[in-house]
């Protein structure tokens, strides 16, 4: 639904007026705010997560109704066949207006969301959709697995029935940046926190979140028409709830590492207004086997600021797990990796050494 060049005047109104309505919506239903902190608002009348709730799969990978938002979110560490770096992201978010959203045709209450980037060294692109439920314009259906808003894609390629995630293609762009990526699985889902009961606060703010971290890649990357061949890895993370933040909590600063040598480690620290940050993480084995990280065992500060988009972002991080003997520092691929887009958002990958060695992604929200 993005505006493209060269359009004529007409259809780029009907496009702005058709996102402005989009986000009039989901303003006024509480799901989004400038800043996500829309996602700390009451949900009266939506499902909340519980603890004990065993995830179900395949049908977990598919959208979940009862609660308020969601999400599908894949980033991919890639280089090409000289060494050289590249990140790309593809998000689907999931935005109930009411309670019993799922409705036939435009009688429908979701609002469908999606965000795309890819990144170099020296460049940063990102693009943003928006679409309504239930036209078939967006949507995702678990299996076998396909998600999607217009033409960017996130699906099976497996032709059975029920096709998960195990392989999947990966597809979006606009006319600055593209991609299409090939993700085969090598290792098991992963449920975060307690059986994929993720804790936000101390006060019970929570999400259903599992992820699939261990997706080799195989694709193509492309800015500004120039095709390159890349190869690397990925990481899958899905998230479900209605209020997964608290009403003093401004943001989050989330990681999702790949250690050299095959382990995988997740972190978030959820940052308060007036309290200390709420802090938890998850050490993955190469396996799969998780260990579960508490608050005491992690420090997480930042070490570098810089000024972009009139704000002050952090994009150097010293992370310590005195558990596992974690001592790193973490360095972005470009640090102008702000995403533009609503809300806005940093979001990139990055490289760290230390005790340990790898790369990831990092997202930072709220600032």
């Amino acid at each position: 639904m993005n505006a493209r060049p060269g359009n004529g005047a007409h259809k780029r109104s009907a496009v702005i007026s058709r996102r402005s309505a989009l986000l009039l919506a989901l303003s006024s239903s509480g799901a989004l705010a400038q800043d996500f902190r829309g996602l700390a608002e009451n949900a009266p009348g939506f499902a909340l997560p519980q603890p004990g709730t065993p995830l179900v799969f395949p049908k977990d990978h598919g959208a979940h109704p009862d609660f308020r938002t969601e999400w599908w979110y894949v980033t991919a560490n890639l280089k090409d066949a000289d060494g050289a770096s590249y990140g790309v992201q593809w998000t689907l978010f999931r935005f109930a207006m009411a309670p019993n959203s799922a409705r036939a045709g435009w009688d429908d209450r979701n609002v469908w969301m999606a965000h795309a980037a890819a990144t170099s060294a020296g460049e940063h692109f990102f693009a943003q959709k928006f679409a309504r439920g239930g036209i078939g314009q967006a949507g995702v259906e678990a299996a076998p697995f396909r998600a999607h808003i217009d033409d960017w894609v996130l699906e099976t390629r497996d032709e059975s029935a029920g096709a998960g995630i195990e392989r999947l293609r990966v597809n979006a762009g606009d006319g600055n940046f593209a991609y299409a990526l090939d993700l085969a699985a090598t290792g098991p889902i992963v449920l975060q926190g307690e059986g994929g009961y993720s804790r936000k606060s101390d006060a019970g703010q929570a999400s259903f979140y599992y992820s699939q971290p261990f997706f080799t890649a195989e694709g193509v990357v492309a800015f500004h028409g120039r095709k390159t061949q890349v190869s690397g890895r990925a990481w899958m993370d899905r998230e479900w709830s209605s209020q997964p933040l608290g009403p003093d909590q401004s943001g989050w600063d989330w990681f999702a590492l790949h250690v050299d040598g095959g382990a995988r480690l997740m972190l978030y620290r959820v940052r308060g207004v007036k309290r200390a940050p709420f802090l938890l993480g998850n050490w993955i084995d190469d396996d799969g086997a998780t260990s579960p990280l508490l608050s005491e065992d992690i420090a997480i500060e930042p070490l570098e600021t810089i000024r972009i988009a009139d704000r002050d972002v952090p994009i150097g991080w010293r992370v310590r797990i005195g558990s596992r003997g974690v001592d790193i520092k973490t360095q972005p691929l470009n640090p102008r990796s702000w995403m533009g887009t609503d809300p806005a958002y940093w979001e990139g990958p990055i490289r760290f050494s230390g005790s340990h060695k790898g790369e990831g992604y990092l997202e930072m929200t709220g600032y």
